[in-house]
């Protein structure tokens, strides 16, 4: 399996400084990162590491989804899903990601819709980014199927 890359160049320290990461083996985008907007309500254009993991994990349920769907005989007809990645403080001292929240509205053929949520747990467990994320304390699931 490939290895993918992305790089961060930085500048200036925590609260003043700045900088972009580039997603080197797609090459497809570099996007301005900062602390102080990671932190703040608003990104006001720029990224941070928790958007890039709810990206990274939403992308990746998808696919993970989509294979236990067509693994209980379904066929996915939609999947829209939604990755909340909360930053918070840590007990210990810092920040910590404290919960992630996986909102998933699909749609499936040939599956009820026991088989698409037990189909979504699945998922969720086996998804290789949710098992990188083992260290946050919640990965909540919000299952919705539409006949």
């Amino acid at each position: 399996m490939p290895t993918r890359s992305a790089r961060t160049s930085w500048s200036g320290g925590l609260q003043d400084g700045s900088g972009q990461v580039e997603l080197v083996s797609s090459g497809v985008g570099k996007y301005d990162v900062s602390f102080p907007k990671r932190a703040a309500d608003a990104a006001d254009g720029t990224t941070s590491p928790e958007e890039l993991i709810a990206a990274a994990h939403s992308s990746c349920y998808a696919m993970a989804l989509s294979g236990e769907i067509g693994k209980a005989g379904g066929t996915v007809q939609s999947l829209d899903i939604t990755a909340d990645v909360t930053l918070g403080p840590d007990p210990a001292g810092g920040f910590r990601i404290s919960k992630i929240k996986l909102t998933l509205v699909g749609k499936a053929s040939g599956i009820d819709e026991a088989g698409f949520l037990a189909a979504a747990e699945g998922a969720k467990a086996g998804c290789p980014v949710s098992k990188a994320l083992t260290g946050v304390d919640t990965i909540e699931l919000d299952a919705t199927f539409e006949a």
